[in-house]
C-alpha cells in the first residue's frame, strides 16, 4: 500500500505531500487542484512505461504543466501589503513526482536540458534524477537504485553499488530501461506494482459509445479504459467472480431488475430485465447514467483487482439517487485495492465518509497554491527529494 503521495512544481501544486490509507477520499471546489492530483498520479504511472516525458509533452510541454507562481510568498504578501511579485530563483527549475510504500519508495526529478545551440529539442524535458529506496523515507543508507543523469547504479547483495549504465538518454526513465531480475530485482519488483495501477476516468455514453454496442465475446477480467468490453466484462464477473456481488450492485440501484449479457453468435450485448416490463432493454435502450452505473460495475467488481484503483470524478452522468449505492460498490473495492477517489459530489462524499478507514481530504487554493485544508505540516508524513 501507499503511505505517501508527493508532488512539487505541477501546476498548482507548489509542494504537496497527501497521507494516504486504503480508501482515500479527494475533494475540493472546482480549481482547487483536485485534477492535477489525478493527473500527477498518472504521470508516475507513466514512468513505469516509459512515457513521462510523451505524457508531459501532450500537456504541453514542462513550461506548461509548471508551477507558475513566485518560488517563494513573503509574509507581506500574505498578509496583503504587498503584490504578488517574482522573486529571483533559488533553485533549479525541477518537477518532482515520488511516493513512499509498505516496501519501496520512488522518486523522480525532471527539469529543462543546458542551452545547446545545435538542437532541436532544447525545450524538451530531462530526467534528471530517480530513487528507489526501502522504507518510508529516503535515506542514504536506505537507497536502493539511484539514477542521476546518465548513471544508473544498484547495490549488490553487500551493499556495494554497482554501475549498471553510464549512458542512459535523458529522456528515458531507468524503470523502463534497466528493470532486471538479477541486477535490479527492486526496480522490476515496483515497475511490475506500477503497471498493475488501474485509472478510470470519464466513459463515453453517447449514442455511438463502444460500451452500447455488440462485441466478441472473450474472457475479460479487467475492464478496457473506454468500457468497450463491458458485456464481456460483466459475465466474467459471474463465471469467474463474485455473482452474487454483481446482482446485489444492480438491485441497489435499480431495485427489482437483473443485468444479462445476451450472446449471439459469439457477439455479446447487454440486457436489463426491469420490473414491469415484458422484454429486457438493451445497450443502446438505456440511458447515460444507467450505462455509466454498469461500468463502474465491472470496473469495480473486477475478479483482478489491481493494487491501486484510481477514479477521477465517477459521479459524472449519475443521478444523486445512484451515488450512494456507487459509493458502497467503491468502498467494497477498497477491501481488495487500495483506492483513490476524486469528487466533489456531496452524496458519494457523504456515503464513503461513513467508511471506517476512510481518508478524506480536502484541498483549497492560497495564493493559487494547493494546500489540505486545516492541515498541519508537523502532522504530514516525513518526506525528503533526492538532491541534483
Amino acid at each position: 500500500m501507499l503511505t505517501t503521495l508527493a508532488i512539487a512544481n505541477y501546476r498548482s501544486l507548489r509542494n504537496l505531500i497527501v497521507p494516504l490509507k486504503q480508501l482515500n477520499l479527494i475533494t475540493g471546489p472546482n480549481g482547487s487542484g483536485k485534477s492535477s492530483v489525478y493527473r500527477a498520479l498518472r504521470l508516475l504511472a507513466e514512468t513505469a512505461q516509459g512515457r513521462v516525458i510523451t505524457s508531459l509533452a501532450r500537456e504541453g510541454g514542462l513550461q506548461s504543466t509548471l508551477w507558475a507562481g513566485p518560488e517563494r510568498v513573503g509574509r507581506a504578501v500574505k498578509r496583503g501589503e504587498h503584490p504578488v511579485q517574482g522573486t529571483v530563483r533559488q533553485e533549479p527549475i525541477n518537477l518532482r513526482l515520488g511516493f513512499a510504500g509498505d516496501t519501496f519508495g520512488y522518486a523522480i526529478d525532471l527539469g529543462l536540458p543546458p542551452p545547446n545551440r545545435y538542437s532541436a529539442f532544447s525545450h524538451d524535458p530531462e530526467i534528471k534524477r530517480e530513487c528507489i529506496w526501502s522504507g518510508p523515507i529516503l535515506r542514504p543508507a536506505s537507497l536502493l537504485v539511484d539514477r542521476h543523469e546518465a548513471v544508473v547504479r544498484t547495490k549488490d547483495q553487500d551493499g556495494e553499488w554497482l554501475v549498471i549504465s553510464y549512458q542512459l538518454s535523458s529522456f528515458d526513465s531507468m524503470m523502463a530501461q534497466f528493470a532486471d531480475p538479477r541486477n535490479a530485482p527492486e526496480m522490476l519488483a515496483l515497475r511490475e506494482q506500477i503497471r498493475s495501477w488501474r485509472f478510470y476516468d470519464h466513459f463515453r455514453t453517447d449514442v455511438d459509445a463502444p460500451a452500447r454496442l455488440p462485441q466478441i465475446g472473450t474472457h475479460t477480467p479487467v475492464l478496457s479504459d473506454d468500457g468497450s468490453d463491458l458485456a464481456a466484462a460483466l459475465q466474467t464477473i459471474r463465471e469467474i467472480g463474485n455473482a452474487s456481488a454483481l446482482d446485489a450492485a444492480i438491485t441497489d440501484a435499480f431495485p427489482s431488475s437483473k443485468v444479462s449479457v445476451e450472446n449471439i453468435e459469439g457477439r455479446f450485448e447487454i440486457a436489463i430485465n426491469q420490473h414491469g416490463l415484458l422484454r429486457p432493454l438493451k445497450a443502446a435502450e438505456l440511458s447515460d447514467g444507467t450505462i455509466r452505473y454498469l461500468l463502474w460495475v465491472a470496473a469495480l467488481l473486477t475478479p483482478r483487482p489491481p493494487e491501486l484503483l484510481v477514479l477521477n470524478e465517477p459521479e459524472t452522468s449519475l443521478h444523486p439517487d445512484l451515488l450512494p449505492a456507487l459509493g458502497r460498490l467503491i468502498a467494497s473495492a477498497a477491501e481488495r485495492s487500495q483506492v483513490f477517489v476524486v469528487t466533489h459530489a456531496p452524496k458519494l462524499i457523504t456515503t464513503l465518509e461513513k467508511r471506517k478507514g476512510c481518508n478524506l481530504i480536502r484541498l483549497e487554493k492560497q495564493f493559487g497554491e494547493t494546500k489540505i485544508v486545516d492541515s498541519d505540516e508537523l502532522d504530514l508524513p516525513a518526506w525528503r527529494w533526492p538532491a541534483r
